[in-house]
């Protein structure tokens, strides 16, 4: 059973950390100011807008320091990651999680922060937050519904999302956990102690900036791991800013996960709005959904 992170009330307080790539402060600024409309405190970490001089928005010690003063802390009742990037694998194994247990929270965010989405399902069985991050607010995100979907999320209200019909989808209908996120970082913790388990779950999928080859690559190393035969259903999102080699690799994105999974009979649906672009739902990551995949539309509700 799947602990879910209680709804936040006004006057909450949110916390805002980086435990990733680096971000600058005026970058989380209408974000800030967005929350503070929405009827929340927001505490800034010591990682929002702190210059390293390299990639990270800290050292690790800094940045482990950040998130963890921010999950023991009762008075945070949710923690909103600024990016993602890289970064939390390097300090997710010595993150201690004894206060979140007892006192769950909501951690939000993706890319990156799948690592901190897969770890605690995997260990604890609590519902994490897949859904826009502080930089989505930017250039008229705040009002989108994407950055609704996270507020309303937070209210504790459940979600329903539809998309249209694809020409490679896989008709049918099934209940189970949902569990996803990043493909390279699922790829990469295949084996670890943040190794999710995919039986009977509707697994999504989503990725930015990766070669063709590297993505059917990732693909099969979660096949052969036994990640993909036994799925509940599948739900392909976006895949944005692809690159390819000089020599064509000869399918597009989509006809490589068609292909890849064509074994199998589970519900899959292609082009769901959950992505690194514009188009991110909030998903109540580990919580139970019922995936129906229709013949002029999906539905995926909570």
């Amino acid at each position: 059973m799947v602990t879910l992170p209680p709804a936040l009330q006004p006057g909450d307080t949110i916390g805002l950390v980086c435990p990733a790539g680096y971000m600058s402060g005026d970058k989380a600024r209408v974000c800030i100011e967005a929350l503070h409309q929405w009827g929340y405190h927001v505490r800034v970490g010591t990682t929002l807008g702190s210059d390293s001089g390299n990639y990270f928005s800290g050292t690790d010690e800094q940045r482990l320091a950040d998130l963890q003063q921010m999950l023991d802390d009762p008075a945070i009742k949710a923690i909103l990651c600024g990016r993602g990037g890289y970064g939390v694998g390097r300090i997710i194994d010595r993150i201690d999680f004894s206060a979140f247990k007892k006192t769950p929270k909501w951690i939000i965010g993706f890319s990156d922060i799948t690592v901190l989405h897969a770890h605690i399902y995997a260990n604890y069985k609590i519902a994490t937050l897949h859904a826009p991050m502080a930089a989505a607010f930017n250039d008229g995100g705040v009002s989108s519904e994407y950055i609704q979907s996270l507020r309303f999320a937070l209210e504790g209200r459940k979600s329903k999302i539809h998309c249209d019909a694809h020409p490679f989808n896989r008709r049918g209908e099934v209940v189970g956990e949902l569990v996803g996120g990043n493909l390279t970082l699922l790829a990469h913790l295949v084996g670890s102690r943040s190794d999710i388990k995919t039986r009977g779950r509707i697994l999504f999928l989503e990725d930015i900036g990766e070669y063709l080859y590297n993505i059917d690559r990732m693909l099969y190393q979660l096949k052969r791991s036994g990640k993909l035969d036994r799925l509940g259903g599948l739900i392909v999102g976006g895949f944005t800013d692809l690159k390819d080699t000089e020599r064509p690799f000869g399918e597009d994105v989509y006809e490589i996960i068609r292909d890849v999974v064509k074994e199998y009979d589970y519900p899959v649906c292609y082009g769901f709005p959950v992505s690194h672009g514009k188009e991110n739902y909030a998903l109540k990551s580990g919580a139970g959904h019922k995936l129906k995949v229709g013949k002029h539309r999906t539905t995926l509700e909570e």
